[in-house]
């Protein structure tokens, strides 16, 4: 019987067990970030119970919203992929803290692929109050309005892709810091169950801080996901190039570029500021000092 079992199951205790980890947890993100945008944007204005407008305090919602996204997203899939569930941070893992360079794809296509579902489920929820939205602002089904529930975008502001370039270079290159800070047990990190809220709560700063600008994707797959979702389910040019009236009428790259970047930045200077400083002050042979542990890393 205990061979039957593990006939069953074993394939769960490799990569595939990983990547199942990253595309729920990824899915979880999704579900909580966008499905409170579809809240502010849509449901809340069209349910009644509001004003029926998006004020600016709608911001401060959006970003704990996402900001409880992330920690939810963490402690679901912590405990078995680490629940790294972005594109940006699995890179900078890989480049920094020793995780497999042969896992990156398999990650980063998990991530995407639970995007996609988790704004499939959040469209079924909010189909009929996004309909609504757009009924009562008089455009069209399927508007460039109403894709950015789903999708990140440029500020009006913007008549030039640098901007947003370095918005989310500074985003993620923040996000990145925070996580060696969290993760590094040379500092002075939380107790393992309280690192998701730590991280969660930058996001959060993040969002409040730098998130007017483009929206703050700061995870590649945060936007792909939703945008081939929103492209599949028919917003056309507003999804794909990422066209929403603007300037820019091909924006869909920049969520992906601009936060690998930032990754590769904010794992040097965190390193050179921070890691590296660390170990020169705790080296094994150094008197009255006593060794504090290493940064958290992948053996495999």
């Amino acid at each position: 019987m205990a061979e039957a079992a593990q006939g069953k199951t074993g394939w769960r205790e490799g990569q595939a067990g990983e990547l199942l980890s990253e595309f729920l947890g990824t899915f979880i993100l999704i579900m909580f970030g966008t499905g409170v945008v579809a809240m502010a944007v849509a449901g809340l204005p069209q349910s009644g119970r509001g004003d029926g407008t998006v004020s600016n305090g709608d911001w401060l919602l959006i970003t704990f919203g996402w900001g409880m996204a992330v920690i939810m997203g963490v402690y679901v899939a912590g405990g078995i992929s680490g629940a790294h569930i972005n594109p940006a941070v699995t890179v900078a893992l890989a480049l920094k803290r020793g995780f497999a360079w042969n896992k990156v794809p398999g990650y980063i296509a998990a991530q995407v692929l639970g995007a996609i579902a988790g704004a499939a489920v959040v469209y079924l929820n909010y189909h009929d109050a996004i309909s609504a939205a757009e009924k009562a602002a008089g455009v069209g089904s399927k508007d460039a309005s109403t894709v950015g529930i789903f999708v990140t975008g440029p500020a009006g502001y913007f008549d030039n892709y640098w901007g947003p370039l370095i918005s989310e270079i500074t985003g993620t290159m923040l996000l990145i810091i925070i996580v060696f800070a969290v993760i590094d047990t040379m500092n002075i990190p939380p107790k393992a169950n309280l690192g998701a809220i730590v991280i969660g709560f930058g996001v959060m700063a993040i969002g409040m801080s730098f998130g007017a600008n483009t929206g703050y994707a700061i995870n590649p797959a945060r936007d792909f996901g939703p945008r081939v979702f929103t492209a599949m389910a028919g917003w056309g040019e507003a999804a794909f190039p990422g066209n929403t009236g603007g300037p820019l009428h091909a924006y869909w790259w920049v969520p992906i570029v601009a936060p690998i970047i930032g990754a590769v930045i904010g794992a040097y200077i965190y390193d050179f500021f921070i890691n590296d400083v660390l170990k020169a002050r705790m080296k094994p042979d150094a008197k009255n000092l006593t060794q504090r542990g290493e940064v958290a890393e992948d053996d495999s």
